[in-house]
């Protein structure tokens, strides 16, 4: 238990530039009073004293904001950040070295008694808000970014945003390695040039459509010139605005 309260309060320090000093972790962090506190209810949910096992885990919701089942597998090195609204379900499973933010639902989408929550390979970072959902798989070091929701398997290294949520980068190369150095820890798991790829689409759309009114606007002045008249319903048409769409999809 020591040993696994030394590596915690290393990883806040790790990942939290805010962390000041280590009695300040021990006394004001409540992601580490909800882990530290869950390895006793989980120990007590495998020995089968199950309803002392979730009262332990009533009581840590009720002083943190942070509900875990103590029938979830969490391991080593996890940090739950600030962590208020994170939810865990009974049968997730975090593996070593990942990250959660406040708001993160890691949940289940049916009522069957059997695997039902994801389970989070080592070194997996789930931005704030976002719900990850089903008996899926995060693959390792794959992040989530903020408000995403997630309800298929994200292959190892990606990155994956929007709702429902959809890959960015699945690339997972010496090159991603080099550009995660030189930007630092990603603390919300998302940065500000990984547009969501929806609205990268939906502008490319909106491009193509002002390059094609142009082209009609020039074919209709043609046309004029070379003395057809027009029906005054296609010369009087609306024009299309892409700079109200574009702020909508923004």
């Amino acid at each position: 238990m020591l040993a696994h309260l030394r590596e915690d309060i290393a990883c806040v320090f790790e990942r939290d530039p805010a962390a000041r000093s280590t009695w300040e972790v021990l006394t004001c962090y409540p992601g580490l009073h909800a882990l530290t506190l869950h390895r006793v209810a989980h120990w007590l949910w495998q020995v089968r004293f199950r309803w002392l096992a979730r009262f332990l885990a009533h009581l840590v919701r009720w002083a943190t904001g942070i509900e875990i089942h103590p029938g979830a597998t969490i391991g080593r090195r996890v940090f739950i950040d600030h962590g208020m609204g994170v939810v865990i379900g009974e049968t997730a499973v975090i593996s070593d070295d990942c990250t959660l933010y406040h708001g993160v639902t890691l949940g289940g989408t049916s009522w069957s008694k059997g695997k039902r929550h994801p389970t989070l390979l080592r070194g997996v970072v789930i931005g704030a808000g976002a719900k990850v959902l089903g008996p899926i798989t995060l693959g390792e070091g794959a992040k989530v970014g903020s408000n995403a929701v997630v309800v298929r398997d994200v292959p190892p290294g990606a990155t994956a945003v929007g709702i429902p949520a959809r890959i960015v980068d699945a690339g997972r190369d010496s090159v991603r390695e080099e550009q995660a150095e030189k930007m630092g820890f990603s603390a919300y798991a998302i940065t500000k040039n990984e547009d969501d790829p929806l609205a990268k689409a939906i502008h490319g759309l909106l491009d193509h459509a002002v390059e094609t009114d142009r082209r009609l606007a020039c074919l209709l002045k043609a046309v004029e010139r070379s003395g057809v008249s027009l029906e005054d319903d296609m010369a009087t048409a609306d024009k299309f605005d892409p700079n109200y769409l574009s702020k909508i999809v923004d």
